[in-house]
């Protein structure tokens, strides 16, 4: 009889042994874990079912605190209206309703009104007892909380005084069922808000003893489980500036899906049990033919850490030699987990460098295949980086043909660099929905097949580059142009300054002088647009006679008047007026629109001058600048106003850098009043301006069918 093999049997048993073992101890354990943890999960889900009720009652109320500071900003924002003084003057005319409403529209508040002292002058939105709110204002201030006595919901307000006036703009904003609804959808609970006043603490109520808990508390209420069903609740006082109680802010989580958590939890805490129990007789068998084979088991190790696997250590094993090499190998592991680690950082070191540029950075194989690209260059082409890696660089790119050929066949800078340090290109990238970008391409020479370039977008910079040009262009060419006209004159009258006429030098001088009008103008506008820009431009607000500033608009342009034969008619009626505003800067506006009709009215024609008052709410009058010139095509209608901006249609040698009109209109505008340019019957170029008035504007006559006539139909003249 053969005698059985004692280091087989020791093999099988100790690996039955530890696999049987494993898996009792195991589930013992798991056993006492899992009641433990079913114990301790059930504790932890109330509180935190109770953390959660009391975290969406504190959130509701800060939502509420922000919600009231919500309310006082607009509150300010009323009472800031520049409109509000203005209907404030005339109620009679019923605008404040309107306007209020349209503002409560805009901020989605409930009621939006005025007060002056106890009386409501208008109001938008539902009806309520003004009583208890004006109380309410001037005890609490201007944030407040009213609980109305006859019941109802919340009504939360604020007020700002709206200045120059004894009125106040009030905003309110109701605790309604839609408001709870939202409220409730942000902090992720029911939400309800009882109205103190009313509230007698029903015995039947659950949330009673919360209630009384919450009254009897600090501020930062009470919770608890509710006895009703599977519920968790939160209560907490909101109480007034005064510290009066005005309601109770509840708020309720469903407990059922903490209940449907510990189920769950359960179930996973059996299943993982049986895994790991399995698991572990697996190991422990496996751990007893590993005792018994450790050869096979550094074999298997060695052919992991070939692979790249590094998380496996080597255990010690009891053979010395054995051992000695399973030391060797895991001190050769550990030395890969470090390079392998210093590698890693190195190359995440160099993303966050390729992502960090601001360029866009691809790398090209030598068929010029995109093998990487950062984010910025897919930003820069509109594709995503799927998109772009291994696709030809060409394809990707997309540069605008040259000749008919595209650049990549002969001056592609990839191919550029291979030869030289480095090279680069200006391209124009076709993007997708016809967008083109001007691009930089920078190549650097290939390092083991791969080729690095940057992509730099200088679109924008190239736009602002044209756009400066054309700006300096134009200001050079508008002040070379009356500065040589200058020369020439100064010129002449000094070579002829013993011999020529005294009507020829008064002809030369008078040039000179239309010169330095024209580059006084360029200069005023160009200073003018700079404030206007830096936000320095100051309006003062006293009453101007507009009758004097036209006509000392007159006295100022004459010299340029007289050079095309033209005649200002104004009418004296129309526009003997006082404005109010700034008299230097009305000046300023009536020199710019005289110059934009000097240069498009025929020679010889008349520029009118007329105004009327208008019968508006507030006292204003409209006065218009008109010629014979040709018209503003109505696409550019809006746009002439802008800066820098020019009529589609308008003439070539016709000066100016497109800065007057943005003035005329910044400086309107800043007087409260508005302007348009429009095309009478009579086929002429209207400019018209509506101008505030200091006074209120009296009974209207006939409105004049003429703007050129004066008393009695006669036009007023004056001849430069």
């Amino acid at each position: 009889m053969n005698r059985p093999n004692p280091s087989t049997q020791t093999q099988v048993g100790l690996a039955s042994w530890l696999g049987g073992g494993s898996i009792f101890i195991v589930l013992l354990a798991v056993a006492a874990m899992a009641i433990a943890c079913a114990v301790l999960l059930d504790h932890q889900v109330a509180q935190e079912a109770l953390v959660r009720a009391q975290l969406a009652v504190t959130s509701a109320r800060e939502q509420l605190r922000r919600d009231g500071e919500d309310l006082l900003t607009n509150a300010r924002v009323l009472a800031d209206r520049p409109a509000l003084p203005r209907l404030l003057e005339t109620p009679q005319n019923g605008g404040l309703e309107p306007f209020l409403r349209r503002f409560g529209e805009t901020t989605n508040v409930d009621v939006a009104a005025l007060l002056q002292g106890n009386t409501v002058l208008a109001q938008s939105g539902a009806a309520l007892d003004w009583a208890e709110i004006v109380t309410a204002l001037q005890e609490q201030g201007e944030r407040f909380i009213v609980a109305p006595k006859t019941g109802g919901p919340l009504i939360f307000g604020a007020a700002a005084p709206i200045v120059g006036t004894p009125a106040r703009a009030v905003v309110l904003q109701l605790s309604s069922a839609t408001f709870l609804a939202a409220l409730s959808n942000q902090v992720g609970a029911d939400v309800q808000i009882i109205n103190f006043a009313t509230y007698h603490a029903p015995p039947d109520d659950a949330l009673t003893p919360l209630h009384t808990r919450a009254l009897q508390g600090s501020s930062g209420g009470a919770a608890a489980r509710l006895a009703r069903g599977n519920q968790y609740a939160a209560s907490m006082v909101l109480a007034a500036q005064t510290g009066e109680v005005v309601g109770l802010l509840d708020a309720s989580v469903n407990g059922a899906e903490f209940a449907a958590a510990v189920r769950s939890f359960d179930r996973v805490l059996l299943i993982a049990a049986l895994i790991v129990a399995i698991a572990a007789g697996v190991l422990g068998m496996l751990y007893g033919r590993w005792l018994a084979r450790p050869v096979v088991a550094l074999r298997d190790i060695a052919e992991r850490i070939g692979r790249g696997d590094f998380s496996a250590a080597v255990p010690a094993v009891a053979p010395l030699e054995v051992g000695a090499l399973g030391r060797s190998m895991d001190e050769m592991r550990r030395r890969l987990v470090d390079l392998t680690d210093a590698l890693r950082r190195r190359e995440a070191e160099a993303q966050a460098v390729l992502s960090g540029v601001v360029e866009g950075v691809f790398a090209v194989d030598p068929d010029r295949h995109i093998r990487y690209a950062n984010a910025q260059a897919a930003k820069l082409l509109r594709l995503a980086p799927t998109e772009i890696v291994g696709r030809f660089c060409g394809d990707v790119l997309r540069p605008q043909l040259v000749q008919g050929e595209r650049p990549c066949e002969r001056s592609c800078p990839i191919l550029a660099a291979r030869s030289a340090p480095q090279s680069s290109a200006r391209e124009i990238l076709c993007l997708s929905e016809g967008e083109t970008r001007s691009a930089i391409v920078l190549s650097a020479p290939p390092v083991q097949g791969i080729q690095v370039q940057i992509l730099r977008d200088e679109t924008d910079l190239e736009a602002a580059r044209r756009a400066r040009d054309g700006v300096l262009g134009n200001i050079s060419h508008e002040f070379r142009t009356p500065l040589a006209a200058q020369l020439a004159s100064i010129e002449m009258l000094r070579e002829g300054l013993g011999t020529m006429s005294r009507q020829a030098q008064g002809e030369l001088l008078a040039n000179v002088e239309r010169g330095v009008l024209r580059l006084m103008r360029l200069i005023d506008n160009l200073l003018e647009s700079v404030r206007i820009e830096a936000g320095q431009l100051s309006v003062r607000q006293q009453p101007v006679p507009l009758i004097q500033v036209i006509l000392e608009v007159q006295d100022l342009i004459a010299p340029l008047l007289g050079q095309r034969d033209l005649r200002v008619a104004v009418d004296h009626a129309g526009v003997d007026v006082t404005v109010r505003g700034d008299a230097q800067r009305l000046l300023q506006v009536f020199v710019n629109l005289l110059a934009n009709a000097i240069k498009f009215a025929p020679a010889g024609s008349v520029i009118r001058i007329g105004g009327r008052r208008l019968a508006t709410r507030t006292p204003e009058v409209e006065v218009w600048v008109e010629d014979d010139g040709p018209g503003v095509p109505s696409a550019s209608t809006t746009a002439i106003f802008e800066r820098f901006q020019r009529g589609a249609d308008a003439e070539p040698e016709a000066p100016g850098l497109g800065l007057g009109l943005w003035i005329v209109k910044s400086i309107v505008e800043r007087h409260g009043g508005t302007v348009r340019v429009e095309r009478t019957a009579e086929q002429r170029t209207r400019f018209v301006l509506t101008l505030p008035l200091t006074a209120p504007a009296l009974p209207l006559a006939e409105t004049r069918g003429e703007s050129g006539s004066g008393p009695g139909g006669a036009p007023i003249e004056s001849r430069a």
